[in-house]
């Protein structure tokens, strides 16, 4: 995949108010560290997060995105009446129908001829809808689009805390884990043809999927039915595996990613990743090459937000003037399925 006129024409993006320290999740299931013999301060020191965000009880998912996306817009000089494509990428939505999307749209009162729709592939969501909505500027279909995304983490964590303490065996909470990474945020990515005015910045040079789909089953959300009726959350986790497996797919993805954009590793000069822990972190910048001051971390205080954490982390990375114009820019993403997606920026 390449592009000649797409541009990343602004990042918007909300954090969540809640702080929760990994100190406090690990006094929730202090019962089960008991059971199992496992000392404190282990969560923290095998994810290297200290702390994550989560929303209030009963926030609305829209109300994330939306925010997010109306600070992109404010910082671009296209008008919301201008937006020709709404997608919601989340992990998260807020009912099986209509799509989130629409919410958002009719809050920022886009185009009647928008394209609006949700889009779903784990956390690799919002750089799906961001080839979504280049393509269709590409093409010359559309001017401007929006990604938008909001994920939550506390309500998932509360069931598996729940279930961690009636179920206080190493499997389940091995295969739990991973969970309690979880933080909350929304994000929002306005892509547009480059023709509202300005200087060109944050070109969409191109990008390269790979996909390994036999490993489907490694990480699972969703819903299992419950012996007296209805239906429960559940998250679990083969952390090894995902590591394992999703940095060999990480190494083959990035090889042909550099080909695509016609980069060397060395002329790479700043990578956002999508946010995990210490280990994934260390792991695939050693597979890849990549030296770890080009890295730009966000997860030991604002945890896994899924599809939030690599947009919101690039948001942050250029607010700190970590990412400066005229950088080579590499988006590196992976999710559950196990797919890889990887985007060329130039800053």
């Amino acid at each position: 995949m390449k592009y000649a006129r797409v541009q990343l024409e602004a990042l918007g993006y909300e954090l969540a108010p809640v702080v929760v320290t990994t100190a406090e999740l690990e006094e929730r299931v202090a019962p089960v560290y008991q059971a199992l013999r496992i000392a404190p301060g282990q969560l923290e020191a095998l994810t290297g997060i200290v702390e994550r965000r989560w929303w209030e009880p009963g926030f609305a998912l829209s109300d994330g995105a939306l925010a997010a996306a109306r600070k992109a817009l404010a910082q671009s000089p296209v008008r919301p009446e201008e937006v020709e494509a709404v997608i919601f990428a989340g992990v998260c939505r807020e009912q099986l129908e209509p799509a989130t999307a629409c919410k958002v749209a009719a809050g920022l009162g886009v185009s009647p001829g928008s394209a609006v729709f949700d889009l779903s592939n784990a956390c690799l969501g919002v750089l799906n809808g961001i080839l979504e909505i280049a393509n269709r500027i590409e093409l010359g279909q559309i001017r401007a689009g929006i990604v938008v995304s909001c994920e939550s983490a506390r309500e998932i964590n509360d069931i598996v805390i729940r279930q961690m303490r009636e179920n206080p065996t190493m499997e389940f909470f091995t295969r739990s884990l991973a969970t309690l990474t979880g933080g909350s945020g929304g994000a929002a990515v306005l892509l547009t043809d480059g023709s509202f005015g300005g200087v060109p910045r944050r070109r969409l040079l191109g990008g390269v999927t790979r996909t390994e789909p036999q490993w489907n089953g490694l990480c699972r959300w969703g819903f299992a039915p419950e012996a007296q009726g209805g239906f429960t959350q559940f998250m679990f986790t083969d952390s090894v595996s995902v590591l394992k497996y999703g940095v060999e797919l990480g190494r083959r993805t990035w090889e042909a990613f550099l080909a695509t954009v016609d980069w060397t590793r060395e002329q790479v000069d700043k990578v956002i990743c999508h946010q995990v822990g210490s280990s994934h972190q260390t792991q695939i910048l050693q597979a890849l090459g990549i030296p770890a001051e080009k890295d730009f971390t966000t997860y030991p205080y604002l945890g896994n937000m899924g599809t939030v954490s690599l947009p919101l982390t690039a948001a942050l990375a250029e607010q700190r003037r970590f990412l400066e114009t005229g950088d080579r820019v590499g988006f590196l993403g992976i999710g559950s399925g196990l797919n890889c997606l990887m985007l060329g920026v130039q800053w």
